[in-house]
């Protein structure tokens, strides 16, 4: 059983790994922290498409992940 959940984990380590590297990115630059990027106040909008996508598909791999710690924690300890 340890070794299928330590399989697991692996797995799904490296799907993390792939799903927050093929997040879009978001730009910032330089000039936005001495302004205190004031002028982007009001242009943050919801993610939509893919972008919402992958944050919803990253969220359900991170819980996925501790579940799985978890539950390999309650293995080993027992």
């Amino acid at each position: 059983m340890y070794n299928f959940l330590m399989t697991t984990l692996l797995i799904v380590s490296v799907l993390i790994i792939i799903s927050v590297m093929m997040q879009p990115a978001k730009t910032d630059n330089a000039l936005s922290s001495f302004s205190g990027g004031a002028d982007d106040l009001f242009a943050k909008s919801k993610p939509r498409g893919f972008e919402a996508f992958m944050q919803k598909v990253t969220l359900v791999l991170g819980i996925i992940f501790f579940a799985v710690a978890i539950a390999m924690m309650y293995v080993s300890s027992h």
